[in-house]
């Protein structure tokens, strides 16, 4: 074959191909049409957003048949709307592969009609098939690109909108339930907030929490900060449980719940109640429920009250030797948790009753509180709790 007959030969193609251009685009379009759902249904993409990317595709594919290696700037526009569109990537590459078969088909033809010889066929062809791989990235990366900056929005606008939630600052009405709607929460509750101490920051102490939370039947919300990784999990009735099994087993560290709440604008009170349980939590790695233990709650709500209130309640033991102080406060512990009895308590202790007895009239001695007085033992417990809580 000569070089230059051959070149003569695919020119004298293009021309001809692109003289039938309108009718090569709506054929290609209706092929697509035909061949791929996504697009017949013209919701997402409509018929003739179609066929504009027809058009400028059967333009590329004519002018890579001359071997120049033209930009692939339709192949990009393309991956990029469709992106912005919404269509799938997989449809999008299928359609991509209809269409340029559709045109292989119309140069086989046109070929066959002029008698245009094998060789040139070939050239025509490899020219083609190289020109399908250049395209295929170009439209793939554009598509990603626009994509992943999709993607970050979103994840941005999520973690705005949580942030919110957490902090009190959603405002009622229509904007908490398009929030819900974004953050693929329910409306309504029941719902916690769950409050994890990261194990350093920038580190999370549920890694990927929100996946694994939807693959129970759990929709939740998160949000890592330096310290904490927050999230608002919907808890349905009796699911509670399954949110607790998840945090024993997939936290890094101390874990704090909520009580449950109904209404997502209340999500700001939650996750003060859920710092609270956490900073209530005694071991490194525990879950720790608002509702567990009132009398630990209210005594790590506020620990600047609280310093001051065990200084006030217990001071009257800070003089004594620290072994014989706890002595005092354990038997105490003990004692509130056996039925205020003397003998349950020396049973737990391994020592006699009397010996709890002295013990006690001790503490009602240096802290000027009865243990008769109900007012006197709230008093006391809840300074023994704080004075624990604290370490």
């Amino acid at each position: 074959m000569n070089g230059r007959s051959g070149e003569a030969e695919i020119e004298d193609l293009i021309e001809r191909l692109r003289a039938r251009g309108d009718e090569l685009v709506e054929a290609m379009a209706a092929r697509i049409e035909t061949e791929i759902e996504f697009y017949r249904t013209g919701g997402l993409v409509p018929a003739d957003a179609l066929r504009a990317s027809c058009g400028a595709n059967v333009e590329f594919m004519l002018e890579s048949l001359t071997g120049t290696g033209s930009d692939p700037v339709s192949a990009r526009e393309t991956g990029r709307l469709r992106a912005e569109q919404g269509a799938p990537l997989a449809d999008v590459m299928a359609a991509y592969r209809v269409g340029t078969r559709y045109l292989w088909d119309v140069v086989l033809a046109e070929a066959a009609a002029t008698r245009i010889t094998d060789q040139v066929l070939v050239l025509a062809s490899s020219r083609l098939w190289q020109m399908q791989s250049s395209y295929t990235e170009a439209m793939t990366d554009a598509y990603r690109d626009v994509q992943s900056r999709r993607l970050l929005a979103q994840d941005q606008q999520r973690s705005a909108l949580v942030e919110a939630l957490l902090e009190g600052r959603m405002p009622g009405g229509g904007t908490v339930w398009e929030a819900a709607e974004l953050l693929r929460l329910p409306y309504k509750g029941p719902f916690v907030v769950v409050a994890a101490a990261v194990p350093e920051v920038g580190r999370q102490a549920l890694p990927a929490a929100e996946e694994l939370l939807r693959s129970v039947g759990l929709a939740s919300a998160w949000r890592l900060l330096p310290d904490l990784q927050l999230g608002v999990v919907s808890v349905p009735p009796g699911r509670l449980a399954v949110l607790a099994d998840f945090l024993i087993r997939s936290a890094t560290g101390r874990v704090g719940v909520s009580p449950p709440y109904d209404e997502l604008d209340a999500t700001g009170q939650a996750a003060r109640f859920a710092r609270v349980a956490l900073a209530g939590s005694t071991a490194d790695s525990a879950v720790t429920l608002f509702d567990e233990s009132p009398l630990t709650m209210a005594a790590v709500a506020a620990p600047d009250v609280m310093r001051y209130f065990v200084r006030n309640v217990l001071g009257g033991l800070d003089d004594l030797a620290p072994d014989d102080r706890e002595v005092l406060l354990d038997t105490l512990a003990a004692w509130s948790t056996h039925n205020g009895s003397a003998t349950e308590t020396g049973e737990f202790l391994y020592c006699h009753p009397n010996t709890v007895r002295h013990r006690l009239r001790r503490i009602e001695e240096r802290t000027g509180r009865s243990l008769n007085d109900p007012r006197s033992v709230a008093e006391l417990l809840l300074a023994l709790e704080a004075a624990r809580t604290a370490g």
